[in-house]
C-alpha cells in the first residue's frame, strides 16, 4: 500500500520544468497530452509521489478536463500514476521489483538481439553507430545529461531496429518504461554518464568486430549496471519508493 498520499499535497515541489508542448507529437489532443505528461514523468519533472493538480495541467497546457482526464486515465493503466479517492492523483513511486522484472525482460529482448545484429550489421548502420557515440561524447563533455539520455535511448533503438524486426523497439519500450524513468537517477551520480558511454563503446567495438559473443557479454554487463546503482537508493532515498 502507497505510504501517506495526503501528506504529499503539502511535499510537492514549489516549481518545475515546463511540460513539453503539445505541438512536439502528434494525434489527437487526449494524445498529445498523454505524451507531455509521460515525457514530464518519465524525466522527473514530475517527482514520484508528486500530486498532480490537474486544473494547473489544464492551464499550462491550454486544454480543456477531458483529454487530462484521459491522459491520465492511459497513464493509471500504465502504472505510471495512482489515482487515490478522495486524496488525488499521484505519480506512482518507484517499486524495485517492477524496475527488476522491465530490467529482466529488456535484458532477454537486447541480448537476443544484438546476438542477431553482430552477425548481419551493415556498415552504414555502424557509421550510424559510430556517429551517435560522438554525439554522446560531445554532450557528456558540455554536461548536457538530458541531451546524453536521448542518444543513449536512440543508440539502443538504433540496434534493436537493425534486427528488421519492427515490435521489437514497442516491446522493449513496454518492458523498460519503469526501469526508464528509475534510471534517470543514475546519470547525474558522479562518473555514471563517463562509465555509460564506455560501456556503449564496448557494444559498439564488439559489433564493428562482428563478434555475437562479444557483444551479448558488453550488452548483459552494460544493462546490468542500472541495477547495481539503483539498489541503495532504496535506503537512500526512501521517499521516492513502494516498499509496501
Amino acid at each position: 500500500m502507497l505510504k501517506s498520499e495526503k501528506k504529499l499535497l503539502q511535499e510537492a515541489p514549489k516549481s518545475r520544468p515546463a511540460l513539453p508542448p503539445l505541438d512536439q507529437s502528434a494525434g489527437s489532443l487526449a494524445q498529445k497530452v498523454y505524451v507531455s505528461l509521460k515525457q514530464a514523468i518519465l524525466s522527473l519533472a514530475f517527482r514520484p509521489g508528486e500530486i498532480l493538480q490537474k486544473s494547473e495541467i489544464c492551464r499550462e497546457l491550454g486544454v480543456s478536463r477531458s483529454p487530462v482526464a484521459e491522459a491520465v486515465a492511459r497513464l493509471s493503466a500504465e502504472g505510471l500514476v495512482n489515482v487515490i479517492p478522495q486524496a488525488g492523483t499521484f505519480v506512482a513511486r518507484f517499486s524495485m521489483a517492477e524496475i527488476r522484472e522491465g530490467a529482466f525482460l529488456r535484458e532477454a529482448l537486447e541480448l537476443a538481439a544484438v546476438e542477431v545484429v553482430a552477425d548481419i550489421i551493415t556498415e552504414e548502420q555502424l557509421v550510424l553507430l559510430r556517429r551517435n557515440l560522438r554525439v554522446q561524447e560531445a554532450l557528456m563533455q558540455d554536461g548536457d545529461t538530458a541531451g546524453f539520455y536521448q542518444m543513449d535511448a536512440q543508440m539502443h533503438e538504433l540496434i534493436l531496429s537493425f534486427t528488421g524486426y519492427r515490435r521489437l523497439a514497442v516491446l522493449a519500450e513496454t518492458a523498460w518504461v519503469h526501469v526508464n524513468r528509475a534510471r534517470r537517477l543514475n546519470l547525474p551520480a558522479p562518473g555514471r554518464i563517463e562509465a555509460t558511454l564506455e560501456e556503449h563503446k564496448a557494444i559498439v567495438a564488439a559489433l564493428e568486430a562482428r563478434d555475437p559473443a562479444a557483444a551479448r557479454q558488453a550488452t548483459r554487463h552494460h544493462l546490468s549496471q542500472l541495477i547495481t546503482f539503483l539498489e541503495p537508493l532504496v535506503d537512500q532515498r526512501p521517499e521516492l519508493f513502494d516498499t509496501g
